[in-house]
């Protein structure tokens, strides 16, 4: 699913009105009457007060078309018109002169001498007060009506966005926003939904089609995109009957040093059983014997070292290397991975470690191959790219730094995002169990395993993070958040596979009991 910016939805707007031969306010009409339906079928004409806070701009107009359907339906609504500015938009001055004909009285007014109104936590706050239009901060006056929906506690419905949230930076104080139970997006997902900092702000959000062209839904290239099951299955490789394990790739997977080759451990079973057709893990001589008894299906080569990485040297041509996990940053180590860069020219997933030791000799980032997959965590990210202000500024960062250096840098979190050049792609899977030791070095091994199989290493990382995340809320069926571990992901990766072709459950049909005849 693509994520559009705010100025695409835009541009979709006026070319809906065109071509489908519609007004702007007829397209209003249309939005706003999705959002009554939805409210419609989950109240069933319940007299719960709802109260309707309209802006006057479009989001303030689409407002005011959900207040004129809800009274109409014989709903207990108060409209409430927010005069923030002497400005006010074409269509919401066309549906505010039609509510007045459907409720036979004016909205109430509000203006910065206005008394809070009072709610009660039982009720519902319909939030039509700014949409993706804001550009500036929040009068004070606002804030405190903002933060008199949160203490009232009553269930908040934000339509398209939380009102004080804008789309291209993080607001400066949390006090002009609106804490929305429930957002209404309109056409296309916001970015703000996916981002730590801003997506807080709605607890829940659901997209409703409002007719948008579909040309221009399909042809438009966006900066995101959200990553499902729909947009992963074009990437799955199905296998030939008469496959055999050479066509699946040779994964190498150099990591481990004393007391860390759980590590290498669970990257180069990840890689084996998301499919690779052959995996050897390259340790130092402490890991040999560990590794061999643990994970009999793998092969083995040990460093001359007995505790750290110090050379790196095999024998074989493999298809991908993952490096970096448990690995250490002693300066042999460090050496070794100079070396090894200078004369590598597979593919390459780099973590933990051998990500810090090229942040700390930022000149080995030209000797990676191109489209290298670095998968940081947080900490290791902005050892990579500096600090950053913000949740945006962070993506602008990546993006820089993806470009510079050629390379595909995962942003792990609750949206893992992936980041290539300009492009950015939201994962939709994975859960707060997936806090624990090892499951980033699960994804090195995940990652380098598709790529063993043919998968380009962007296709391998989209997919890859999906995969690894959807394991885990596959395993936490059984387990829950907090005895999820890494290696459950591992044993749960092929029921992640399965999941792709799963359909969903038709709910089940109950025939009505007929009567007994004599």
């Amino acid at each position: 699913m693509k994520i559009f910016s705010k100025e695409q939805i835009y541009e979709g707007d006026k070319l809906t009105a065109i071509k489908q031969n519609i007004t702007s306010t007829e397209l209003m009409e249309r939005a706003g009457i999705q959002i009554f339906n939805w409210l419609h079928v989950r109240m069933q004409g319940a007299q719960v007060p709802i109260h309707i806070f309209c802006g006057i701009g479009n989001n303030g107009g689409d407002g005011i078309v959900i207040a004129r359907h809800l009274i109409n339906a014989g709903y207990n609504v108060k409209t409430y018109i927010v005069n923030y500015s002497t400005t006010r938009s074409k269509d919401f001055l066309v549906n505010y002169d039609l509510i007045k004909k459907t409720s036979k009285k004016w909205p109430e007014m509000m203006g910065p001498k206005s008394e809070l109104p009072v709610i009660d936590k039982d009720d519902i706050i319909v939030d039509a007060v700014f949409g993706i239009g804001l550009n500036r901060p929040v009068d004070d006056w606002v804030k405190n009506l903002f933060i008199h929906f949160k203490q009232s506690q009553a269930f908040t419905l934000s339509v398209d966005i939380p009102s004080g949230v804008y789309t291209d930076r993080v607001p400066e104080t949390e006090n002009g926003i609106v804490w929305a139970n429930y957002t209404l997006s309109f056409q296309s997902p916001k970015l703000i939904f996916f981002l730590p900092e801003t997506s807080k702000y709605s607890v829940q959000w659901e997209v409703l089609d409002i007719g948008i062209d579909r040309d221009f839904l399909s042809q438009t290239e966006t900066e995101a995109e959200l990553i499902g099951k729909n947009e992963v299955l074009p990437l799955y490789k199905p296998r030939d009957k008469y496959a055999h394990k050479g066509d699946f790739g040779h994964s190498l997977i150099i990591g481990g040093s004393y007391g860390k080759m759980g590590a290498a451990m669970l990257s180069s079973r990840a890689a084996l059983s998301i499919g690779a057709g052959l995996v050897t893990a390259f340790v130092p001589k402490c890991g040999y014997q560990i590794m061999q008894t643990v994970f009999p299906e793998a092969m083995v080569i040990t460093d001359k070292n007995d505790t750290v990485i110090s050379e790196i040297k095999y024998d074989f041509e493999p298809s991908v290397i993952g490096i970096g996990v448990g690995m250490g940053t002693e300066d042999q180590t460090i050496v070794a991975l100079e070396h090894f860069l200078k004369t590598n020219t597979k593919p390459l997933v780099v973590d933990a470690d051998a990500l810090n030791i090229l942040s700390k000799t930022k000149s080995l980032l030209t000797l990676i191959p191109k489209q290298t997959v670095l998968t940081p965590h947080p900490k290791e990210l902005e050892r990579l790219i500096g600090t950053w202000t913000d949740d945006f500024d962070k993506l602008k960062k990546v993006k820089t730094f993806s470009k510079k250096h050629n390379v595909i840098v995962v942003i792990k979190g609750a949206n893992t995002i992936t980041v290539f050049e300009d492009k950015l792609y939201v994962n939709t899977t994975g859960n707060p169990g997936m806090a624990t030791a090892g499951v980033g070095d699960v994804l090195t091994g995940v990652i380098a395993g598709l790529i063993s199989q043919g998968y380009t290493p962007l296709s391998a990382t989209i997919f890859g993070v999906y995969l690894h995340g959807k394991a885990a809320d596959i395993a936490i069926e059984d387990l829950g958040y907090q005895s999820l571990i890494a290696s459950h992901i591992i044993e749960a990766l092929g029921k992640g596979y399965i999941d792709l072709f799963k359909q969903p459950e038709m709910p089940e049909v109950v025939e009505a009991p007929t009567e007994k005849t004599n």
